[in-house]
């Protein structure tokens, strides 16, 4: 297995590649935009599961549990990337949910991968040492800022930070529940800690939706078979148009 290092790096090295520095936070499911290759396709799967990844020498794509809370998806997705760029001899792989479960090499370097991708350990030093004014012994409404900024889940949050000694796994026991409510006193929204909403648990996003726009555009499909397409990527909004209305403001 990799060490940390190593693997930090790769994190800082493929954010850059997409364009973003290592401080910042991520917006991860805008890299589609960033990526010629790339599709992500949320979907509700069973709860064992948080994705699956699967390439081609032409394609990669992520499918994501939309049952899964936003917090979770953000990490799958850093996850995936893991297995998409950095592993060889595979054509498809169906990952986990649990973090703390014992798993095999290279899901252990996927998830630790994710939790620097999203959260580098210079940002995570950085924040937990000047934006918190910490060294360890971090309280719960230190977890739940750190974990808003970086766009974690609970469990993602809580495992990094035993990881990095800044908690003891006996403290962070204590953090695992009241979730939603600990982040809700602070001011936070909490649309971190839930699933998709039901109309939003199917959607495509990235390569897939930007090749039928090409064939429309070149006049090579029609425009049932267009929009046939569109709905099979779940782009009902781009057939039928959004819900609700628009405003410009």
């Amino acid at each position: 297995m990799r060490e940390k290092i190593e693997i930090n790096s790769a994190a800082i090295s493929l954010r850059r590649e997409f364009g973003i520095d290592i401080y910042s936070p991520v917006d991860i499911f805008s890299l589609t935009n960033n990526s010629d290759d790339l599709t992500i396709v949320f979907y509700p799967m069973s709860e064992r599961v948080s994705g699956i990844c699967i390439r081609d020498e032409n394609n990669k794509i992520i499918a994501v549990n939309s049952n899964t809370t936003y917090g979770r998806q953000r990490y799958t997705v850093a996850h995936e990337l893991y297995h998409l760029y950095y592993h060889e001899n595979y054509k498809s792989i169906v990952c986990s949910k649990d973090l703390e479960k014992d798993k095999d090499p290279m899901e252990k370097e996927a998830d630790m991968f994710a939790s620097y991708f999203l959260a580098p350990y210079e940002a995570l030093n950085e924040y937990v040492k000047y934006k918190l004014r910490k060294q360890n012994n971090l309280e719960l409404d230190d977890i739940v800022r750190i974990e808003q900024h970086f766009g974690l889940s609970r469990q993602a949050a809580l495992w990094r930070l035993i990881n990095e000694g800044y908690l003891t796994p006996e403290r962070a026991d204590t953090m695992k529940s009241g979730i939603i409510s600990s982040a809700l006193k602070l001011g936070f929204d909490d649309k971190l800690y839930l699933p998709s909403p039901e109309h939003k648990q199917y959607a495509t996003l990235g390569k897939y939706i930007k090749l039928v726009e090409e064939l429309k555009e070149k006049e090579m499909i029609s425009t049932g078979k267009y929009e046939e397409l569109l709905l099979n990527g779940f782009r009902g909004d781009m057939v039928y148009g959004p819900e609700g209305e628009e405003y410009y403001d």
